[in-house]
């Protein structure tokens, strides 16, 4: 599978489909539109799927391990051996977001494409592209046909992988260094503005991180309007693998979810390749990280939860999936008018136009 046909696989989202969707909605036993958020998903998903009964009854997390040369440069205070640990620990249910897979249903794959050791866990799907990336202030992380190879790995799991929808999930120490570094390129941002502390880190360790990705773009010199040529001089393996997932679940015309900073970023990757992409995605939570707010203005995107999570891995995804869930139950199975024995003649003037919102007086 090349780059170049499988983003001709995406299409664009299904407008008969959502038209027929916002009429199911209308005729549905409610106000209009006062299940906000739920009836503009339920509407999403018959846009992707091309049908307007939907189901999230089998939703999957795909998570990407890899180890960033970064971690040389003091921005993490996490050491890397953390990667191949929690690698490991998210097969077993014994992370964040694999305790709420469990908990929920939800189904985990784990890939390993890049982490520095050999794994001889068999629960972790081996993608291995490299024992991690190299220091991107020293030089480029991976070659270009490396970047190429991670990105069509990721969109492979995710095509194969049987689910109603699907979230982009990583572990990897240092790649909030790596996801700052590819955003303040791909969006031309200064790199106070998308930079946070990660896991948490000292002042004088945050000083370092932000001169670190200074030091990477100006040696490396990624070109913006090149997704693929920023992800191999700056990114990481588990970037340019969640970019392919994101890609391999809209070119099935599947919904995927954006968990945090660094799913956010990858996802940004994927719509910078086809912005078509972008039809396809649900955010979950808003990121404590920084960057995180731009990510979602320039996909236009708004995130459903608004928790303080900062813990990546994917852990968004399992909650996000239950509120996709929701809507789907709302479309598929609440009373229209006529079944309730409602005449919703009454509903007519308030159907044109707003008559729901109040606008406080200066």
């Amino acid at each position: 599978m090349e780059l170049k046909s499988l983003l001709e696989k995406i299409t664009p989202p299904d407008e008969a489909a959502m038209e027929a969707a916002r009429v199911r909605q209308a005729q549905l036993a409610k106000p209009p539109e006062s299940l906000g958020r739920l009836e503009e998903l339920s509407i999403q998903l018959a846009g992707i799927t091309g049908k307007v009964h939907n189901q999230m009854d089998h939703p999957h997390l795909l998570v990407f391990a890899a180890d960033n040369g970064v971690v040389e440069e003091g921005v993490s205070s996490a050491p890397q051996s953390v990667t191949l640990m929690q690698t490991i620990n998210l097969t077993r249910a014994k992370t964040g977001a694999s305790t709420l897979c469990k908990e929920f249903g939800v189904g985990i794959t784990v890939c390993d494409v890049g982490v520095n050791a050999v794994i001889h866990d068999p629960a972790v799907v081996n993608r291995k592209i490299a024992f991690g990336t190299g220091n991107i202030v020293k030089g480029p992380a991976m070659t270009r046909e490396q970047a190429i190879t991670a990105i069509l790995t990721g969109a492979g799991i995710a095509i194969r992988t049987e689910a109603d929808g699907l979230g982009i999930g990583e572990m990897g120490i240092g790649n909030t260094t790596t996801s700052s570094a590819v955003l303040s390129v791909l969006l031309s941002a200064d790199v106070e503005a998308v930079t946070g502390r990660g896991g948490g880190i000292t002042d004088e360790a945050f000083q370092v991180k932000k001169e670190t990705i200074r030091r990477a773009i100006q040696l490396n010199q990624p070109d913006k309007n090149d997704v693929v040529d920023v992800l191999s001089k700056v990114g990481g393996f588990d970037l340019a693998a969640m970019c392919g997932g994101f890609l391999g679940a809209a070119a099935t015309k599947r919904p995927v979810v954006i968990d945090g900073f660094i799913s956010a970023a990858a996802a940004l990757c994927a719509v910078k390749l086809n912005p078509l992409v972008r039809h396809y995605l649900v955010p979950s939570h808003a990121s404590f990280e920084i960057g995180y707010r731009l990510a979602m203005e320039a996909m236009e995107l708004q995130p459903i939860f608004l928790l303080g999570m900062r813990l990546g891995e994917g852990s968004g995804c399992p909650l996000a999936f239950q509120v996709l869930k929701a809507a789907c139950a709302i479309i598929n199975h609440m009373a229209t008018f006529e079944q309730a024995g409602i005449d919703d003649g009454y509903l007519e003037e308030i159907r044109e136009g707003d008559k729901f919102t109040v606008e406080a007086e200066v």
